[in-house]
């Protein structure tokens, strides 16, 4: 049992540094085989298709930042602190981060495609949607709802945008300006650290 244990980690790490440093095009059994130092026959044994390597990609960067930010609430100081450390997290700060956001992005270009993929990134994303509109209206509970969701979407779409660039172009996006603009666009919500 350990040794199943140990080959499926083995096949996720795999998965995902092929996706991550190689990209969507070079995601293939044999790829995965060969950063698993292992056959294909092992890796079709868990993953029968492309389809299925991707899935699993995504499926992972759920999990993993999905305990990331559960760690971060817990800790966080104030509502308004807790919404600005979920979506900092979330920005390409950091090789690990950079990662993410290029599997993010490979796992969304293959979605369009494919009504199973699709559906998985829309339940994703939707959850952390849902996520950060429950952090904006514990941030600012005087709000209308059609505030706090415009507010959410504005901020996810700045983070993830942030993300996106900066992971293509980590010299033009550097994490101190990641930041800046993440603080600024709380500011211009209303929803900065030091704002009322």
């Amino acid at each position: 049992m350990r040794r199943n244990e140990d080959h499926g980690e083995r096949l996720s790490r795999a998965v995902w540094d092929v996706l991550a440093r190689d990209g969507l095009e070079r995601l293939t059994i044999r790829a995965v085989a060969a950063a698993a130092g292992c056959t294909t026959g092992l890796v079709m044994h868990r993953f029968p298709n492309r389809a299925a390597l991707l899935a699993h990609a995504r499926q992972l960067l759920h999990e993993v930042t999905g305990a990331r930010v559960e760690a971060l609430e817990a800790v966080a100081g104030s509502p308004r602190a807790a919404l600005r450390d979920v979506l900092h997290q979330g920005l390409a700060l950091d090789a690990q981060r950079a990662a993410e956001s290029r599997v993010w992005l490979g796992f969304l270009a293959a979605a369009f495609t494919d009504d199973d993929l699709i559906g998985m990134h829309r339940a994703n994303n939707r959850a952390w949607r849902t996520r950060i509109e429950r952090l904006v209206a514990a941030a600012a509970p005087q709000w209308p709802a059609p505030r706090v969701q415009a507010a959410a979407l504005g901020l996810l779409a700045m983070a993830e945008g942030a993300a996106a660039l900066a992971a293509a172009d980590p010299q033009a996006y550097p994490p101190a300006a990641q930041e800046a603009m993440l603080d600024l666009a709380m500011e211009a919500y209303g929803l900065g650290i030091s704002t009322p």
